[in-house]
């Protein structure tokens, strides 16, 4: 059993596998163009419409909406009036002609099973005009035709995409539209995650603020309600919240037995296992989109959810009652979207506030990021001013000198020797006379 990511409402249920085969051959669309309109491969195509695998949630939407028929274009007065006037000569308008037979459609899928909260997925281009909940919105009738008249022989029929082209709307509004499709369910999705109410308003807002800095590459995403629920979860569960005395601990858990084995049971698993379970069981995504999205491969994602399962099954004996994976993975989901919508989860702001507030950090950064470069330009031109121009050998520090001899010279002269110079002072010494120094 498939599931989509949208509201149930939102996607109609595929036809039979031929009578998908059949709808596109009558829009005279290859195989190829319908692999490059939704993202897959060739021979993903060809086992959708022979009935081994059918699509599953942006996939699906993008299938339904690319296969869906074109609507039946109304008589205007001036083909009723050449009908009557046929009738009257005698020919055979083509209303009363025998219809050619048609292969009879069979039976449509099962009916969904219902899914988390989620809006439906956007157009390719979110610059340009988005379907509706309701469904595609009508292309802008050219000036002077009235409604549902018929185009002139000769004239080019513009298709659906050119329509939406040519209404073109403003990036504020495409930002509403998205925020108003996808928030109030993501914030339920977060809340899952993380089992924090408070903290899933304050992911999604993150999130959305994040993506409106962004927006010129957000718009060109080819799912940016993708983008934006990966970068909610990345801030879900971020470690750093644990250090946050709010979202320290999760809420209470439900009252309900059933939804409260189920909510601890979920916060019980690792982060990335609960995160790879969410997607694809609660959202609805297939395996190679939760391992894009889970930044995991292929593999390591499947065994994330297997052990997920097994340990949701013990706590919920339903689930390890189920026949099949896939009667499981059903009852899985269903479970996941009645505790998503049984929690009274906090309602977020609106998008104009969300786009202001983004707007506001990203000017006060902006602004403190100036003021920084401004000071660095400061201290630098101060250093520069006091440096000094040309370079002072420093004194070096004293030292002491070691190895230099005594102090020399004349002795002190004793008492015996100054009595000796004394006495030779006052005798004349006996000798020739150049002996005797003369006295006068």
């Amino acid at each position: 059993m498939t599931r989509s990511t949208t509201d149930e409402a939102a996607v109609p249920p595929l036809p039979s596998p031929k009578e998908r085969r059949r709808l596109r051959e009558a829009k005279s669309l290859s195989e190829d163009e319908v692999a490059a309109a939704v993202g897959v491969t060739r021979a993903t195509v060809r086992s959708w419409e022979t009935g081994r695998t059918s699509p599953r949630g942006r996939k699906r939407a993008l299938y339904a909406k690319l296969i869906a028929p074109e609507p039946p274009v109304k008589p205007t007065a001036k083909s009723t009036v050449v009908t009557a006037k046929a009738a009257a000569a005698g020919a055979r308008p083509a209303a009363d002609r025998p219809a050619e037979p048609a292969a009879a459609p069979a039976a449509a899928d099962p009916p969904e099973a219902p899914a988390l909260p989620e809006a439906p997925p956007p157009p390719s281009d979110p610059r340009a005009g988005a379907a509706t909940a309701d469904g595609p919105s009508r292309a802008p009738e050219a000036p002077g035709r009235p409604s549902g008249a018929a185009e002139a022989p000769g004239e080019r029929r513009t298709s659906p995409a050119e329509a939406l082209d040519e209404r073109r709307i403003s990036p504020c509004e495409a930002f509403d539209e998205l925020y108003a499709r996808t928030a109030p369910g993501l914030v339920r999705q977060t809340y899952l995650l993380s089992g924090r109410r408070a903290l899933a308003r304050e992911s999604v807002e993150r999130a959305f603020e994040l993506a409106w800095q962004r927006w010129p590459e957000v718009a060109v995403d080819r799912d940016p309600a993708g983008w934006v629920r990966a970068a909610a979860y990345e801030y879900a569960m971020s470690p750093w919240h644990r250090l946050r005395r709010t979202h320290r601990h999760p809420d209470a858990p439900p009252t309900e037995p059933g939804k409260r084995a189920l909510f601890d049971a979920l916060l019980d698993l690792p982060p990335a296992y609960r995160r790879t379970l969410l997607l694809y069981d609660g959202v609805g995504l297939d395996l190679p989109e939760t391992a894009a999205e889970t930044e995991a491969s292929t593999p390591a994602a499947a065994g994330r959810l297997m052990t997920a399962r097994a340990a949701v099954a013990e706590r919920l004996p339903e689930l390890a009652e189920a026949d099949s994976p896939a009667e499981q993975s059903a009852l899985l989901h269903d479970r996941l979207g009645g505790l998503a919508r049984a929690e009274h989860v906090p309602v977020p702001r609106p998008a104009r506030a969300v786009r202001t507030g983004s707007e506001n950090k990203a000017r006060l950064w902006t602004r403190a990021a100036v003021a920084g470069v401004a000071l660095l330009i400061a201290v630098t031109g101060l250093t520069l001013h006091t440096a000094p121009t040309h370079y002072e050998q420093p004194i070096s520090p004293p030292e002491r000198v070691g190895g230099v001899p005594p102090r020399g010279g004349p002795q002190k002269l004793t008492a015996q020797d100054l009595k000796l110079q004394k006495s030779l002072g006052e005798r004349l010494a006996h000798g020739p006379e150049r002996l005797v120094p003369e006295l006068r």
